[in-house]
């Protein structure tokens, strides 16, 4: 059942104060700039806080203040993706903002982090602010003053390129993490940037789409992590592309000032996402205070606007002091700053390490063949280009170079100990092989081709096919793009904006580092013509020109085959390379990896198939498998942690924060082109609160695997529900839950026990058929059990009634499940909720 949108009410947008509250309460957060019982920072001798920076506001001049509301020209790049340049003969020092959703992305190595949807996995606030406090060390240590992160939009749709880079299909869950993450990062005294404010749910047409969405719906779904981020003192805000009910993010009144500033409170600033603004009057006259990268609007056009009267200088003065005051409560101003700490790579190895293992969620477990024990232990086939080359990050902004990543065969090996074997096939070749040596007229050196500084090469040739074939070329270089054409046409022409500069955490380069770009086509049997130009540049270029063909491709999966054959268990690592710019197009695996999964099963029935996905994912090759591992995108220790859930020196603790659906047609976007990816610009979350898993429920739709899903390598057993009016320190309008978790194996595991809440009967409101109402993470010794209670506060059981302009408690008789995912509740009870 659909919201009317209501274009009034649209316009005027959005709600009222509010604080999101996690599963145990608002956790309140330490000054920043220190973790929890450190000594306070001192303050600078002379005018502190507002007052400084009424000093300085006095001081500076209208271009002044114009250049420190856009970004510029770093005179000395760390790699950052901003810069915004300080006033030096008033000590306000620049601004270096940072990518860094899974780790701090600059030049140098930093700890790569898991990707956040394998941090959300773990259903873990505590594991969570550990996390932003890795990022906030790391990025203080590297020079950056400003972390654009963490991304709070929701996993709407399936094929949105960037959904490993938040958290959650659910709001709550959503909201909780992302608090706990800003927390961590100011913790270490790096600003957090929440983004992408608000609705940029898919890559597909984000700079132009026009998203309608109803109050209800935006309340009670995309605005709550945001407003959790605020709550939680976030320093800034990032704007995002697209627009928000007829209007651009970065030039809406209703959210920025009304919303954001009015009715949450927030005293940060808004910056817009790398070339998201589009005007200057209205966009100041919104509430967006910094342009980024450049000063396209926010410069020279700023100024005029101020001197021609169309832009009052107290506009100005309101966005430079909201930045200032920002920096003032990091201690940047002052002449003071505190020392930057230094990198302690080993902690963020650590970090990355548990949180890895933390978030594994193991989806299929078919007669105990996992953990490796006994002989599947000592006798292993390692599958899949991911097994040998490691799968660190995604592409786009969260992709993070580490120190190191070792690859998953190193550590099955290292696991698996002396005396076992351990062997390897690549099953797809991602990189390609060589030419062969006889295929071009004239011969060419196109295997590893150098280029000297300012020269030029070139090659021009033909080869001939017996047969038609589909053929996949591929160009590896270090320097600028070469020019690869064939029979005429240039096969790697270089693309606009975010689709050149991200081609994916994997695809994009090779092993080596060397830039890597693919083309796929269907070559015709007879003689086709090749022709290479390169040029060298200032520091000269390496080049190679690679190939896979239906041959190489058949040789490969007979290779992985007759491995598979040949060992007691197999592990075979499938991938999905997402990045920024782009969407999924389809949620299967890429490639012939589904055609290698079915041909490795067949051969070997104990195959457990490693995921290094970005989303759900669509497994027609399941009932083959014995076990699937799903472990995204897991950072520079995914290996050693893929390891040790592998082995079982670790239970898979992770339980998923999506639904992965049966059917790709039938999801809360499928078959609804309006609802994704839009037609003629516009789109509409028709779909209302009925987001993700509420979606499937209000349905009945089936599910491959459903919302909070998870296996451990024990078993559990819920009991013993009860559920009272009221909740923490006695307050009406909320609900106490109490059941016992207990672990009926033989084994220590990890489980996450979950609660959700049915409708209320006395809203005359949609309500979701069931929403998460609260979690708790506990790991058990085998026969222990554990008492759980939780505190449902009146916010989660309320909705946003658009008539009031407010939230309201649903009232009456309320249904309160328990258990282990959203569609394995074997505990229920009700009570009633009163207000007053």
């Amino acid at each position: 059942m659909s919201e009317a949108v209501s274009r009034r009410r649209a316009l005027r947008l959005l709600g009222a104060v509010g604080v999101v509250l996690g599963a145990a309460g608002c956790v309140p957060a330490p000054p920043p700039g220190r973790p929890p019982g450190a000594e306070p920072r001192k303050a600078a001798a002379g005018p502190v806080g507002a007052a400084r920076v009424d000093a300085l506001l006095e001081r500076l001049t209208l271009e002044e203040k114009t250049v420190l509301l856009h970004g510029g020209p770093d005179p000395d790049p760390l790699g950052q993706a901003g810069y915004v340049p300080g006033i030096a003969r008033l000590g306000i020092p620049a601004l270096r903002l940072a990518d860094g959703p899974a780790g701090v992305r600059v030049a140098k190595p930093a700890t790569a982090l898991p990707a956040p949807v394998l941090l959300a996995s773990a259903f873990d606030p505590a594991l969570a602010r550990e996390y932003g406090r890795v990022i906030g060390r790391e990025g203080r240590a590297l020079g950056v003053d400003v972390l654009l992160s963490p991304t709070a939009n929701l996993i709407r749709t399936p094929y949105a390129g960037r959904n490993f880079e938040t958290f959650s299909e659910d709001p709550k869950l959503t909201a909780d993490l992302v608090a706990e993450v800003v927390r961590g990062i100011q913790d270490e005294g790096l600003i957090a940037t929440v983004k992408h404010f608000a609705l940029n749910n898919q890559e597909k047409g984000r700079d132009t789409v026009d998203v309608i969405a109803a109050e209800r719906t935006l309340h009670e779904t995309e605005l709550r992590g945001f407003e959790a981020a605020v709550a939680a003192g976030a320093g800034a805000v990032m704007g995002a592309y697209n627009k928000v009910n007829g209007v651009y993010a970065c030039e809406s009144r209703p959210l920025l000032d009304e919303l954001l500033r009015g009715r949450w409170g927030f005293d940060g600033w808004v910056m817009s996402d790398w070339e998201a603004a589009h005007s200057t009057v209205a966009s100041i006259g919104a509430g967006l205070d910094m342009e980024m990268p450049a000063g396209t609007h926010y410069g020279a056009p700023l100024r005029e606007a101020v001197r021609g009267g169309s832009v009052p200088e107290a506009a100005v003065d309101l966005a430079v002091r909201r930045i200032l005051t920002t920096m003032d409560r990091f201690g940047l101003l002052g002449g003071h700053p505190a020392a930057r700490p230094a990198r302690d790579a080993a902690a963020g190895a650590r970090t990355a390490r548990q949180v890895a293992a933390a978030g594994a969620v193991l989806l299929r477990n078919e007669r105990a063949a996992l953990p490796l024990t006994g002989p599947a232990a000592r006798s292993i086939a390692v599958i899949g280009p991911t097994g040998r080359t490691p799968f660190v990050s995604g592409g786009g902004s969260a992709h993070v170079v580490p120190d190191a990543a070792a690859a998953p065969l190193e550590e099955i090996r290292r696991r698996a100990g002396s005396g076992s074997t351990v062997a390897y096939a690549l099953g797809e070749d991602i990189y390609g092989r060589p030419l062969p040596a006889k295929l071009l007229t004239p011969a060419a050196g196109l295997d590893d081709r150098a280029v000297a500084p300012g020269r030029t090469w070139s090659f021009e040739g033909t080869f001939r096919l017996a047969a038609d074939d589909e053929w996949t070329l591929l160009v590896h270089y270090t320097g600028q793009r070469p020019a690869v054409r064939l029979d005429g046409e240039e096969l790697f022409p270089v693309r606009q904006g975010v689709a050149e500069q991200f081609a994916g955490g994997l695809l994009g380069a090779a092993p080596d580092g060397l830039t890597v770009r693919r083309r796929t086509l269907a070559l015709k049997a007879g003689e086709h013509r090749l022709a290479v130009t390169a040029e060298g540049g200032p520091k000269g270029q390496r080049l190679r020109l690679r190939h896979t063909t239906t041959a190489t491709r058949a040789a490969d999966l007979a290779e992985a085959v007759k491995a598979a054959k040949a060992a007691r268990s197999v592990v075979l690592f499938a991938y999905e390379d997402a990045t920024e710019g782009t969407d999924r197009t389809s949620l299967g695996l890429p490639g012939g990896q589904a055609a290698l999964i079915e041909a490795v099963a067949a051969a070997n029935p104990r195959t457990t198939v490693v995921l290094n996905t970005s989303s759900s994912t669509t497994m027609p090759w399941l009932p083959r498998t014995a076990a699937v591992l799903q472990m995204y995108y897991p950072g520079q220790e995914g290996a050693a942690a893929t390891a040790d859930v592998l082995f079982g020196d670790a239970d898979p603790g992770g339980r998923l924060t999506q639904t992965f659906p049966a059917d790709e047609r039938v999801t809360p976007v499928g078959g609804d082109m309006v609802r994704y990816p839009g037609v003629g610009g516009r789109q509409e979350y028709s779909e209302g609160v009925h987001v993700g898993h509420r979606w499937y429920d209000a349905q009945r739709a089936a599910t491959l695997f459903a919302f909070g899903h998870g296996l451990s390598y024990t078993t559990w057993e819920y009991e013993k529900l009860t559920v009272r009016p009221g909740g923490a320190h006695g307050k009406r309008g909320g609900l106490r839950v109490e059941f016992t978790v207990r672990n009926t194996g033989r084994r220590k595991g990890t489980e996450v026990a979950q609660v959700y809440v049915g409708p209320s009967p006395d809203l005359k409101l949609d309500q979701p058929v069931r929403a998460l109402a609260g979690y708790r993470r506990l790991t058990l010794a085998p026969g222990q059990a554990q008492r759980i209670v939780l505190d449902i506060d009146a916010r989660t059981l309320s909705s946003w009634d658009p008539e009031r302009d407010a939230w309201v408690v649903g009232t009456g008789r309320r249904e309160v499940f328990a258990g282990r995912s959203s569609r394995e509740l074997p505990l229920r009870a009700k009570a009633v909720v009163a207000t007053g």
